[in-house]
């Protein structure tokens, strides 16, 4: 498997920092996670984003789904799409609400988000419990501790393992997403702080103590928001997890 950074910035897109998007390749497959904010125009320095074979949205917020309406507008309205050499539908894996609430971020005005609809667009499939298959990924999502209903991706190919923390704050369904992994990608937003709220994000500490508890291979850190110095959340993680590294926008790690 191949992963590339689109975007890293936590919570918001950063000066010249797009917000959270990766790319996951294997077998010329191309799977999105996250298409935050600013990341459709990174994925055009890359990829065709025709090329993309299926998009999954780990939650809802903005910094991870806001781009989905910039791509809305290339797929519906390319002046020379590549249909039907490319499926008309992108398989988009969210969870169950996507339909409504990405056509209410797309929708202008309360008159149009009555009538409006994505399913031109996007084949919608919601994430669930059970182990599935996308592409030649198999992919177990499991419910994190998040203000809104959040996912974690444990994503298997070829005998290696990535697993993507999305946003979340410590909670035990981690352990059981991150054990043995040989790449965990986590969401480190903040220095480690007893007056940090609840059930939202990651601190660096948390990160390592996370890494080094599950038995990683790799630890690569994301989302750190651009108010947070990212050495300072580096210092932590490593001090629980040595090696551990800062994710680049448009970095490729091999996993």
């Amino acid at each position: 498997m191949r992963l590339t950074i689109l975007g890293c910035s936590g919570s918001i897109p950063g000066p010249n920092a797009a917000a959270s998007g990766y790319l996951l390749e294997a077998e010329g497959f191309l799977l999105g996670l996250e298409l935050g904010n600013g990341t459709l125009a990174q994925l055009q320095a890359v990829a065709d984003p025709f090329d993309l074979d299926a998009l999954v949205l780990t939650h809802l917020h903005p910094d991870h789904c806001a781009d989905v309406s910039a791509l809305t507008v290339l797929r519906r309205y390319h002046p020379a799409p590549p249909y039907p050499a490319r499926p008309r539908l992108l398989p988009l894996y969210a969870p169950p609400d996507a339909p409504t609430r990405l056509a209410n971020a797309y929708a202008p005005n309360e008159t149009e988000r009555a009538v409006t609809d994505l399913t031109d667009v996007y084949a919608f499939h919601p994430l669930r419990p059970e182990p599935f298959r996308i592409g030649p990924f198999d992919v177990v999502a499991v419910e994190v501790d998040h203000p809104t209903p959040a996912y974690g991706l444990r994503i298997s190919y070829g005998g290696r393992i990535l697993a993507f923390t999305g946003d979340t704050g410590p909670c035990a369904a981690l352990n059981e997403l991150a054990d043995g992994v040989d790449l965990l990608l986590a969401e480190a937003s903040w220095t480690d702080s007893a007056e940090r709220p609840i059930g939202v994000h990651l601190s660096g500490k948390q990160a390592g103590e996370l890494a080094r508890d599950a038995g990683v291979g790799r630890l690569l850190l994301t989302h750190i928001a651009p108010w947070t110095d990212p050495g300072a959340v580096l210092g932590e993680a490593s001090a629980e997890f040595p090696g551990a590294e800062v994710v680049k926008q448009g970095a490729v790690y091999d996993v």
